[in-house]
């Protein structure tokens, strides 16, 4: 099985700092104990018809068991990958779900979206990339899909970046499919309780505190 899972290696930003959201700051904490993953995660034949997202844009709220986060999809410049999400979404593919990855050096992302939790995870279909940065800058609060080496491999593994962050673009960089809207804190307060140090690489493996997906909702904007 591809793991769903992009390749490290982007250029290393100066700001290592945290970013979050204006308002009350989230603690890891404040998290409940994350579910029991789905002993059998949801498959499919084939990805859903890209006209799903409408060219439009979409309002989604990921509550996790640290608390919820906001998102804004834009259907427009990525309807492929929205229209996907909205169907794991309204599915429930992602339920008790945990964010398997979370990475602090270099690059600052938390991924999420594969079931299974070993980062191996895949919806049965596979789809290409859709508005890559052609810079390779994945601003704060950027939502895009993780894949794998094949182009072809975005399904439904997607990650937040919660600093600001440069991806390799020789192989076509990674699917910008929207924007977190609230929440960007609770990212933070993940990213602040650092990496398992049993981790195999420093900076990058389960986070300490976990985090997992209970549900997500989606309607359109």
């Amino acid at each position: 099985m591809v793991g769903l899972a992009f390749v490290l290696g982007g250029t290393v930003t100066e700001d290592t700092g945290v970013a979050s959201t204006p308002g009350e700051t989230a603690t890891s904490g404040d998290c409940s104990a994350p579910p029991a993953p789905p002993a059998v995660p949801k498959a499919y034949t084939e990805a859903p018809a890209p006209s799903i997202a409408d060219d439009s844009l979409w309002k989604a709220t990921i509550t996790t068991n640290c608390g919820d986060i906001g998102l804004e999809l834009d259907g427009d410049k990525a309807p492929q990958t929205v229209s996907s999400f909205i169907h794991l979404a309204e599915d429930g593919y992602w339920d008790d779900s945990p964010c398997h990855r979370l990475t602090t050096e270099g690059i600052f992302v938390l991924q999420c979206g594969d079931p299974t939790g070993t980062g191996s995870g895949s919806p049965g279909y596979g789809f290409g990339i859709e508005n890559a940065p052609p810079k390779g800058d994945y601003p704060t609060g950027t939502l895009a899909m993780a894949r794998s080496k094949d182009p072809n491999s975005n399904g439904g593994q997607f990650f937040i970046v919660y600093d600001d962050t440069t991806l390799p673009t020789d192989a076509g960089g990674y699917s910008i499919f929207g924007e977190v809207t609230a929440g960007l804190d609770i990212v933070a307060a993940i990213a602040a309780a650092g990496v398992d140090p049993q981790s195999a690489s420093p900076g990058d493996g389960p986070p300490v505190q976990p985090i997992s997906i209970l549900g997500v909702t989606v309607e359109k904007a």
